[in-house]
């Protein structure tokens, strides 16, 4: 099967960034479209018990955005090394499962490529598992990169 627009969450660790190698690999062996896209949530203190003022907010906006800008900088630059152009996008909303999964239906994207720290017992209990939720909230292939 060739994949015509591969779709990649980045984050900036290094897990993530072995994704978006592997998915340029993809990418050139299937001349297909790649999409790297970092997650910024909106309103982080949505459910906070505490007042925030519009400073706390402004320096959170920044400094968010300046992060995914650079975990996009640094991805497409390794896609770039493999021979694949990528495109990227912040994108604004949740930072959840079903904000990768909206974005790769928006891009009409059919596989989503994402790295997995592969935590087990207590620690995916306590920090659950990013790449598990997305599995579960999309019908689209979804490549699974450990290491």
């Amino acid at each position: 099967m060739a994949y015509q627009q591969i779709l990649v969450p980045v984050d900036g660790s290094q897990i993530s960034l072995s994704a978006v190698k592997k998915a340029a690999q993809l990418a050139a062996a299937f001349n297909s479209k790649l999409t790297l896209i970092s997650l910024v949530a909106e309103d982080p203190f949505t459910d906070a018990d505490f007042y925030y003022s519009a400073a706390i907010m402004r320096d959170y906006f920044v400094q968010a955005y300046e992060n995914a800008e650079k975990a996009l900088l640094e991805a497409s630059q390794i896609a770039k090394d493999l021979g694949v152009d990528a495109s990227t996008e912040v994108v604004k909303g949740l930072v959840s499962a079903e904000g990768v999964v909206a974005t790769a239906e928006q891009y009409k994207a059919d596989l989503i490529v994402m790295g997995s720290h592969g935590r087990k017992g207590f620690q995916k209990i306590l920090l659950g598992s990013f790449a598990q939720d997305v599995l579960s909230n999309t019908e689209l292939p979804v490549l699974i990169v450990k290491s």
